[in-house]
Formats: C-alpha cells, sequence, structure tokens
C-alpha cells in the first residue's frame, strides 16, 4: 500500500483539477538537489514497470522476421519491422522520425541492435527509445506485456524532470502504488538517495501541481 501522504496528495489534485472531456495524464514532477548533472553517473536513467499500467494502450514496435515477428503480431504490436526494413526506415529519415514519435517502445532481436543503432540511433537515442533487446529463446509476447506497463525515466542533465503515472480515471490506489513505485526506484538510483530529492509534485496534463514531498 502507498505511503498515505501520496493517496493525499493525488486526492486532492484529482478534486481540483477542472474536469476535461478527456482522461488527463497524471504526471511526476521530480526535483533533484546537490547533483552535478553534468555528470552522466549523477543522472536517472530507469526502465520501471508500473504495477497497474497506465491506464491506456501503449504503441509498441518490434524489429525481428519469422516466427518470432508472428508472435509479436500476435501479440498486438503497432509495427513489426524486418531487417530490410530498419534500412529503409535509415534512408527516409522523416518516416522514421514520425514512427519514433508515434511508438512509446521498440522491442529488437539482439542480432538487430548493431544495425538498429547504425540506421536509426541518431533517431531513436535522444528521444530515449532505442529498442529493448529480445534475447534468443525469450517469448516476445512477454516482453511486449512489460513494455505495456513501463515508462522510462530520463533526468538527462537536468535537475527537474517528468514522468507520466497513469491518468485521471484510474483508481487513486492504483495511481499511488504507481508513483511509489517511481520515487522508490528514483532513490535507488541517486547517490545519496532521498536526500537528493528536493521536491516531489504530482500534475496533472493541464491542470494544477500538489505537492508530494
Amino acid at each position: 500500500m502507498a505511503e498515505q501522504n501520496i493517496v493525499e496528495a493525488i486526492n486532492r489534485l484529482l478534486q481540483e483539477s477542472p474536469q476535461r472531456n478527456f482522461a488527463e495524464s497524471v504526471d511526476l514532477a521530480i526535483n533533484l538537489k546537490n547533483l552535478d548533472m553534468s555528470q552522466p553517473k549523477n543522472r536517472v536513467d530507469e526502465e520501471i514497470l508500473l504495477p497497474h499500467g497506465l491506464g491506456k494502450d501503449l504503441k509498441i514496435a518490434v524489429f525481428a522476421k519469422g516466427e518470432v515477428g508472428l508472435q509479436a503480431k500476435e501479440a498486438g504490436v503497432q509495427y513489426v519491422f524486418t531487417d530490410t526494413d530498419i534500412a529503409d526506415l535509415g534512408a527516409d529519415k522523416a518516416r522514421a522520425r514520425a514512427i519514433a514519435n508515434e511508438c512509446d517502445f521498440f522491442i529488437a532481436e539482439v542480432q538487430y541492435m548493431a544495425q538498429i543503432g547504425k540506421n536509426l540511433g541518431a533517431i531513436l537515442g535522444p528521444r530515449g527509445k532505442m529498442p529493448t533487446p529480445l534475447p534468443p529463446g525469450k517469448n516476445v509476447g512477454d516482453l511486449v506485456n512489460n513494455a505495456k506497463s513501463s515508462i522510462r525515466i530520463r533526468s538527462k542533465d537536468r535537475l527537474t524532470f517528468h514522468v507520466s503515472v497513469g491518468r485521471k480515471d484510474m483508481d487513486v490506489n492504483k495511481l499511488a502504488d504507481n508513483v511509489e513505485t517511481v520515487l522508490n526506484r528514483v532513490e535507488q538510483a541517486l547517490e545519496k538517495g532521498k536526500h537528493n530529492i528536493r521536491s516531489i509534485y504530482v500534475t496533472t496534463t493541464m491542470g494544477k501541481s500538489v505537492k508530494v514531498v
């Protein structure tokens, strides 16, 4: 069960945010302190499996062929690209950028990682969307299902960064569990744990912010 202060902050946020005709995203704004973010070792770069997902369907692309490609399609991914497609996307930067922006996650068979890095690294890398490698023998469907409930936190060189933890129409306790999961991982990633955290807020896409810590 998430800590009471997290539940209270989310309740207040939901009560005080205006009603919209769509389900707004609920985000965390995390502010760090006493860290030199020009040093890569101090940056947060974590992939986190949320216990209750994001409350929406994520778009996933898989680089694979043959049986693995068929399994990926059965798992409901948006795109399956073969090795030939990688070179084609590398040559068509506009289409590659559109797909990089459209998809939330990418998965690739291990043997394609070098080719993807060469052809698409400049597009996927800065977006934090380099594919998760699929080891030989691992079921791509399992990786797809995990990806549908995962988020990626990347602070880069900034002391303040945001990450989505769900949507307003989700149960408050489920949102709070997601928040606590993220905060625990962030603390583990920081040199001095919670002592490197200045403040944390929960926010909605177009609403207000409520302080958690």
